[in-house]
């Protein structure tokens, strides 16, 4: 799959694999083309990458072909155990948790979980979650507290489920349960958004000692097309709505609402897809030794302190 920004770059990149078969078909020196053709073709894209526009981020962000929280589980931890409930209504499907070992150490990784095709989009209900999927998290959250062990949530969501038994079954009651709730835990808590960070669906398990995006990643209050449809009554105007909610990773941590950006790979997550899910590994197991230094009530006190700020303007 192609996003129209990335058409230049796949035309040059066809130029290549031509003139690279001509050279195996003819049997002539083309390697000083080729080369000067790669170093053409990686600097056009690290301009281009360099100056996406928020609504080209968001785009990126919703690349089929990037990992999802399963991938990322399985590609950065061993002995990965799921669980399933949240002992009152069903297993949500869209929300996935479980033990798993990072780098030695048991954590709890907890995060919603998307499909590739049709038929697994409509398993996981395109990663969007219901009450039962944020009470199973809170579960395995209270869970990990109770033997001592970290916590991981991996944010990929386009918002909580918004269906009318979503809301007879108490939506927003446990988003916001989940909020007062990871205020309080006593372990370490590191959020990260892989992908789409949209609205309570994301931050109702986006509470952290640490929180975390990806470089082609969003957060924000709702979605430019919803955030369009809204203002002029239109999905045309997403593009604008990107641009005013000032909603990717660099605005976010030059608002101090998220605390790092991690670096994706030049092009994307999905263009190399073990590459990010090492760096990623990397970066969790930096960030956790430096939380479990500190004792469990200065986390708690640091956490709350830190989301009580936002917003506060001082005159």
């Amino acid at each position: 799959m192609l996003l129209d920004f990335e058409q230049p770059i796949a035309a040059l990149e066809g130029k290549l694999r031509e003139m690279q078969q001509l050279a195996l078909d003819s049997q002539v020196d083309v390697s000083e083309a080729v080369t000067a053709l790669e170093a053409k073709i990686k600097a056009l894209k690290k301009e281009t990458y360099a100056n996406l526009t928020r609504w080209q981020r968001v785009q990126l962000s919703r690349h089929p072909e990037r990992p999802y929280t399963l991938d990322y589980i399985e590609g950065m931890s061993d002995k990965f155990i799921e669980l399933h409930g949240d002992r009152t209504v069903a297993d949500d499907k869209a929300m996935v948790g479980g033990f798993a070992e990072l780098d030695g150490r048991s954590v709890m990784f907890i995060g919603q979980q998307k499909g590739r095709n049709t038929k697994q989009r409509q398993f996981r209900n395109f990663g969007m979650p219901n009450p039962e999927g944020y009470r199973k998290a809170l579960r395995l959250m209270k869970l990990a507290e109770k033997f001592g062990k970290p916590i991981i949530t991996l944010i990929d969501t386009p918002g909580a489920f918004p269906g009318l038994e979503a809301e007879e079954r108490g939506q927003g009651e446990a988003i916001a349960r989940n909020l007062k709730e990871m205020f309080l835990l006593k372990v370490p808590v590191i959020c990260v958004i892989i992908g789409e960070g949209a609205s309570g669906g994301a931050l109702g398990i986006a509470i952290g000692d640490r929180v975390l995006m990806l470089e082609n990643t969003w957060y924000s209050v709702i979605s430019p097309e919803s955030c369009s449809s809204i203002l002029w009554r239109s999905w045309d105007y997403k593009e604008q709505a990107a641009q005013a909610l000032k909603l990717t990773a660099t605005d976010m941590l030059a608002a101090k609402l998220v605390d790092g950006i991690v670096k994706e790979p030049l092009g994307g997550a999905h263009t190399a897809p073990d590459k990010m899910i090492d760096t990623l590994r990397k970066t969790l197991i930096k960030t956790l030794d430096e939380l479990e230094a500190l004792p469990a009530d200065e986390r708690i006190s640091q956490r709350i302190d830190k989301f009580s700020a936002m917003g506060v303007v001082v005159e």
